[in-house]
């Protein structure tokens, strides 16, 4: 999950994705962001932060990832119905997500021609598992505070597209803390956040910057900049921005 956009189609590419993002979230505050209004985001099909490809910086980044590994556990943070999953899993890996919106998950399965078994999760109230019956892939709907490393275990590796960037400040800290338990030894973890340049900008998608990525990680991991590209269209231009830039993570555990 990102940050939703006013159409009520899923955007065909980053580009659009980014742009139509951008336009209706600066006009929010980070109050709004509550998991009501994403279930509602969903219900609306306000959902142009979703990408009908695989992410680019996933295919540019994915050997750094795997580091000559095959068959790993990937986790997938507020997943939506990110198509990324299909297309990893078909390479023989196990994908686990977690996703507050029934509705998205059920679409994932259905626009993937995938069938699934629907369980409750053992000691969370009112949460659900949606899998394929070989269990390749796995969503937990729920609250992705209610998750945690004794519900499926570690991972080893992470693909976190903008989960963590809309979350509010006050929650990052809380998050940070539980993507790192969800770490195994080894695990590999690639983080995708946006920057803007823009100081006073106090919109949404939540500023975040290098520090604070550090000062979430930074005492439990080792933290590499693997990419950093200026996505800035002639939209964001219009509410002051110079750059809106995407930077990819690498994110290991200090302790490997």
């Amino acid at each position: 999950m990102c940050c939703p956009s006013p159409i009520s189609v899923a955007m065909s590419t980053e580009a659009d994705a980014v742009g139509q993002t951008f336009d209706i979230l600066e006009r929010k505050k980070p109050s709004d962001l509550t998991l009501e209004h994403w279930i509602a985001s969903w219900e609306k099909q306000q959902i142009g932060f979703h990408l009908n490809e695989v992410h680019e910086m996933l295919k540019r980044h994915l050997d750094v990832m795997l580091n000559g590994r095959k068959q790993i556990r990937i986790f997938f943070p507020l997943c939506g119905k990110a198509v990324d999953m299909k297309w990893l899993a078909d390479q023989g890996h196990t994908i686990v997500g977690v996703e507050i919106s029934e509705i998205a998950i059920k679409q994932f399965f259905t626009e993937q021609n995938l069938s699934y078994i629907q369980e409750p999760v053992p000691g969370i109230p009112d949460a659900e598992i949606y899998k394929t019956p070989e269990g390749h892939i796995t969503l937990f709907r729920g609250n992705i505070f209610d998750f945690s490393s004794s519900v499926a275990g570690q991972f080893d590796g992470i693909w976190d597209r903008g989960s963590l960037q809309p979350l509010n400040t006050s929650d990052r800290q809380r998050y940070s803390k539980l993507m790192i338990t969800l770490m195994a030894k080894g695990c590999r973890y690639l983080l995708d956040t946006y920057v803007c340049t823009k100081t006073d900008f106090d919109g949404l998608p939540p500023k975040i910057s290098e520090s604070e990525t550090r000062d979430l990680f930074g005492h439990a991991c080792n933290i590499h900049l693997l990419d950093s590209t200026d996505k800035l269209t002639g939209k964001q231009k219009l509410f002051g921005l110079e750059g809106f830039i995407e930077e990819v993570h690498l994110i290991t555990l200090k302790s490997d």
